[in-house]
């Protein structure tokens, strides 16, 4: 086996407290996206959060119309690449097509479309941006084919517990196609999804409130010595 790399780590007194993505996912291959080697994305849309993390990539999708101005302030304040959603569910067709194309103008490394996305506009917005289109995966009934040909370059996998599983087909059908897939948990629910064949994961940090709550309770136990 080869031996582990020593890797110096510095840091300062300020910036220590910094969001650490799990070190197991340094195991995965990762992909390279316009020369740039992505092994960890941050699934976040808060911008302290994304500013505060030590991910390869952000990932930030949200419930609701994508709008540019939200692309706009995610790009000002992550120091990493940034891919962004574009609907493909209830916002769809021209309307996601002009978002992506606008998002690859503010300077967004990909965009991300939702499950519902028909083909058809996948082809479309193949034709009219020159960043990578992700497809987010949530179930094995997905049509991967047809989402390959249409012109996606990377699989989101979000199935949920059945993530792996769902790896594991894309994997057996498609050896060398890029995959990003949810993690989940654990150091060893990560592992597990990488062993399934994804070559990035996704990381969902804790939320801004209970990350204040564990900094408020270091404080009080400083307080208390």
């Amino acid at each position: 086996m080869e031996k582990e790399k020593f890797v110096p780590e510095i840091t300062t007194e300020l910036r220590k407290n910094i969001i650490q993505i799990p070190r197991v996912i340094s195991m995965a291959s990762g992909i390279r996206i316009l020369g740039k080697r992505i092994k960890s994305i941050l699934f976040s849309t808060d911008v302290a959060i994304i500013k505060n993390a030590n991910a390869d990539a952000i990932i930030a999708v949200y419930p609701f119309t994508p709008q540019p101005a939200i692309t706009q302030a995610i790009l000002e304040v992550a120091p990493v690449p940034v891919f962004t959603g574009v609907g493909g569910g209830l916002t769809t067709g021209q309307r996601s097509i002009n978002i992506a194309l606008h998002a690859e103008f503010q300077g967004a490394m990909g965009v991300v479309l939702n499950a519902p996305t028909p083909n058809d506009v996948i082809v479309e917005m193949r034709e009219r941006i020159d960043i990578p289109i992700v497809v987010t995966v949530v179930s094995e009934n997905d049509d991967i084919d047809g989402r390959i040909r249409s012109g996606v370059a990377i699989l989101n996998v979000s199935g949920a517990s059945k993530t792996v599983d769902i790896v594991k087909r894309i994997r057996r059908d498609y050896p060398q196609f890029p995959i990003i897939a949810t993690g989940g948990p654990t150091e060893e629910s990560i592992l597990e999804t990488i062993e399934a064949g994804a070559n990035a994961i996704t990381y969902t940090p804790p939320s801004t409130a209970k990350i204040f709550s564990q900094v408020m309770t270091r404080y009080r136990s400083i307080d208390d010595m």
